[in-house]
């Protein structure tokens, strides 16, 4: 899977032109499952910019309840209603601006499941824990709690994204070998959790500074088996050629 995330850019017109450059370079592309996430109020013009294509479009984020006085938030019914198929849960930066914690991401995760949606969850930690040694008990405990009383059934359809928050938008990178052996520490936590079983198949993308230059080193790791694309997925040639590695 190569999933993007324009976090807070382009408008509903910006979206339909991105689109109109961005399919014709996937040209017969069948590999991956291609999944871009705009804002709210783009995904209307991305459903329908992508009609008829493999490219399929997803959330930044949702809310776990499925109505209610709730101002500003979205719940996974409506997300469904305009055409979402994916959503995006517990990003770095909705952890580190908006408050979100391994508990609500638990909970986002088990109403994007039950009403159909694909949730990517994300999962990493920050650079004073990584120089701190902590990387693996941060993932660990991400993990165990996003997956806290989900059943194998429910998260068939599951997609965890290692995102080192350190490399996100910074310019710099995890080497193939330090996002190989983060998504270990995801797979054992799934394989924990869920069986060994399922967690052979789990999809674990990797997250961070991700472009045209970096994409076939980090995708020909064998643990890593997709990228969650940020900056880079804003460029329609920049995006086609990460994904036609």
């Amino acid at each position: 899977m190569i999933a993007a995330n324009w976090k807070m850019y382009k408008d509903p017109d910006q979206t339909k032109g991105f689109f109109r450059e961005f399919l014709p370079l996937l040209g017969n592309h069948e590999r991956d499952e291609i999944v871009v996430c705009p804002s709210y109020v783009n995904l209307p013009a991305a459903v329908e910019s992508t009609k008829g294509s493999r490219v399929a479009i997803g959330a930044q984020d949702v809310y776990w309840k499925s109505e209610g006085a709730f101002t500003g938030e979205i719940s996974a019914a409506m997300l469904r209603a305009v055409g979402c198929t994916h959503v995006l849960i517990g990003h770095s930066e909705r952890r580190e601006y908006f408050g979100e914690t391994d508990d609500t991401v638990n909970r986002k995760l088990k109403a994007a499941l039950e009403h159909g949606l694909t949730p990517i969850c994300c999962v990493g930690e920050v650079l004073k824990e990584r120089e701190a040694g902590l990387t693996e008990s941060v993932l660990t405990r991400q993990c165990a709690r996003a997956l806290d009383g989900l059943s194998r059934e429910e998260a068939r359809t599951l997609v965890i994204a290692y995102e080192p928050v350190w490399a996100i938008g910074t310019g710099k990178t995890a080497t193939p070998e330090m996002a190989r052996e983060a998504h270990v520490i995801v797979r054992a936590q799934a394989a924990k959790a869920l069986g060994g079983e399922f967690a052979s198949a789990l999809r674990i993308l990797y997250g961070g500074s991700v472009k045209p230059e970096n994409a076939r080193t980090l995708l020909s790791e064998e643990e890593i088996d997709g990228a969650l694309v940020g900056g880079a997925s804003l460029d329609a040639k920049s995006l086609a050629a990460i994904v036609k590695y």
